[in-house]
C-alpha cells in the first residue's frame, strides 16, 4: 500500500508554513522539494570525500571518482540504458538538449534540411533548434494537436521528407499534461530512417521509461524534477550517435591528446563532459534515484494517477472552470483559467492562502498562441502531494472566485 504520509516525513519543507497557512506545494512541474537523504549526501560528501575527480591518485580523488562513476551507473539502471557510455551528465535538460541541437546539426545536417517539433514543445526544445536554424539554414517544422491536447499522428506523419533528419518531441506536455505516444512516434520516424530525441523533464519523476523499449534515439531530464539537486542533468544517447556527434565544449575531462597543432577526444561519455564535473550532484542525484527506486516508479505513477483524476473532478465543480489538455493519456498536470479571472490575480491570490501553483505561459508560448490564450494557472502533483491538499486548493479557488464577483 502507498503511505502518503509516511512519504512527506522524508520532505522537511512540507512541515513549514506560508503567511500563517500549512505550505501546499503545487509546482512540481517546476521544481520538486527534496528528501532527507538527498540533502544530507551533499553534505556529507563536501565533508568526508570532497576532491576533484579521474584526476588524483590520491585516496580522496579516487574515492569521489567511484562515488561519480557509481552515479552514473545508478542513472543508468534507472532509465535501463545498455550502457554507462551512453549516460553522459550535464547540467539539466536545456543542456542537454542544447548540446544535441549544436553537435547533431553541425555534423549531421545542411542548409534546407528539417527538424520536426510539435506544437506543446517547452521552449527548451524549441529555441536551440531555431538557433540552429539561423546559423546553419535548416527549417523547422511543428506536429499539430486537437482540441484535447493530442498530437495528431496523421499530420505528423505527413512532415517527414527527404530532408528530415531528427524529431525532438516531449514525452509529457508541461502545461496540458499529456503523454504523448513518444514509441509510435519513434517507430514512424524510424521507418524514416530519422532518429528521435525525446523530452523527459516531466515524465521521468512520474512513470518508468525505458530508453531501450522506447528505442529512443536521444532521451533527456533534469535531476532536480525528479527530487534529486539542481544544475544537475542527464542526456542519454545511443553509443552510434554519440560516437557520430563532436563534443559539444573544449576543455578539460573531454580530451586523449593535446597538442598545438592537434587534439584527441577521450572516449565516451567523456567526450561530452568538458571541465570539472558536478560530482557533488551526480552523488544527489543518484539517492533521489534510488528513492523512487525503492518506492517504485509504477506505485509512484498509480497514486499520482489517482490524485490528478481526483483533482480534475473537483476542479471541473467550480463554475466557469476551463481546463486546457484533456489528452486520453495525461499525466500529473492540469492548467486551467477561471472566468475572466486573470492568472496572475489567482496565482497571487492563491499564495496568499499557502497554496503554491504555476501562472504564466510556462516556457510554452506556441502553445498559448495555439489556445487563444495569454497564459494559465497550473498545478502539478508529485508523490507527497495528498487529496486533501487538493480540496483546500479548490475550496481557495473558489474562495478567489467569490472576491471577484
Amino acid at each position: 500500500m502507498y503511505d502518503v504520509n509516511e512519504v512527506r516525513k522524508d520532505f522537511p519543507i512540507l512541515s513549514r508554513t506560508v503567511y500563517g497557512k500549512p505550505l501546499i506545494y503545487l509546482d512540481n512541474g517546476a521544481t520538486t522539494q527534496k528528501p532527507r537523504c538527498v540533502v544530507d549526501s551533499i553534505a556529507d560528501e563536501y565533508y568526508s570525500v570532497n576532491a576533484n575527480v579521474h584526476r588524483g591518485v590520491h585516496f580522496l580523488s579516487q574515492q569521489a571518482t567511484e562515488l561519480h562513476e557509481a552515479a552514473r551507473e545508478t542513472v543508468r539502471r534507472f532509465v535501463h540504458a545498455g550502457s554507462v557510455s551512453e549516460i553522459v551528465f550535464t547540467r539539466g535538460t536545456t543542456e542537454s538538449i542544447n548540446l544535441v541541437a549544436s553537435s547533431f546539426v553541425c555534423s549531421q545536417m545542411k542548409a534546407g534540411d528539417e527538424v520536426i517539433v510539435s506544437v506543446m514543445e517547452h521552449h527548451s526544445n524549441i529555441v536551440p533548434w531555431q538557433l540552429q536554424a539561423e546559423r546553419y539554414g535548416i527549417v523547422l517544422k511543428v506536429i499539430p494537436m486537437n482540441d484535447k491536447g493530442e498530437l495528431l499522428l496523421d499530420e505528423y506523419a505527413r512532415l517527414f521528407s527527404e530532408r528530415t533528419k531528427l524529431v525532438a518531441v516531449t514525452h509529457v506536455s508541461n502545461v496540458l499534461g499529456t503523454v504523448n505516444p513518444v514509441k509510435r512516434m519513434i517507430e514512424m520516424a524510424h521507418g524514416y530512417g530519422v532518429p528521435v530525441l525525446v523530452d523527459g523533464a516531466q515524465s521521468i519523476p512520474h512513470i518508468p521509461v525505458d530508453v531501450q523499449e522506447l528505442d529512443a534515439d536521444f532521451y533527456v531530464f533534469s535531476g532536480h524534477k525528479v527530487y534529486g539537486p539542481t544544475g544537475m542533468g542527464v542526456l542519454y544517447g545511443k553509443e552510434k550517435w554519440l560516437d557520430r556527434l563532436p563534443p559539444y565544449q573544449g576543455g578539460g575531462e573531454m580530451i586523449q591528446k593535446v597538442t598545438f597543432e592537434k587534439t584527441t577526444f577521450n572516449e565516451l561519455p567523456f567526450k561530452f563532459e568538458a571541465g570539472t564535473p558536478d560530482y557533488i550532484g551526480s552523488t544527489a542525484l543518484a539517492k533521489a534515484l534510488d528513492y523512487v527506486s525503492a518506492i517504485g516508479m509504477d506505485q509512484i505513477a498509480a497514486y499520482e494517477h489517482e490524485l490528478t483524476c481526483y483533482a480534475m473532478r473537483r476542479l471541473k465543480e467550480i463554475p466557469d472552470m476551463r481546463i486546457f489538455g484533456e489528452a486520453d493519456q495525461k499525466g500529473s498536470v492540469i492548467s486551467f483559467l477561471v472566468g475572466n479571472i486573470h492568472h496572475f490575480d489567482m496565482g497571487t491570490l492563491l499564495d496568499r492562502l499557502g497554496i503554491a501553483v504555476r501562472t504564466g505561459h510556462h516556457c510554452a508560448e506556441p502553445l498559448m498562441d495555439r489556445l487563444g490564450i495569454e497564459g494559465t494557472v497550473r498545478v502539478s502533483f508529485a508523490l507527497y502531494n495528498t487529496k486533501d491538499e487538493i480540496d483546500i486548493l479548490a475550496q481557495g479557488i473558489e474562495r478567489v472566485v467569490e472576491m471577484f464577483c
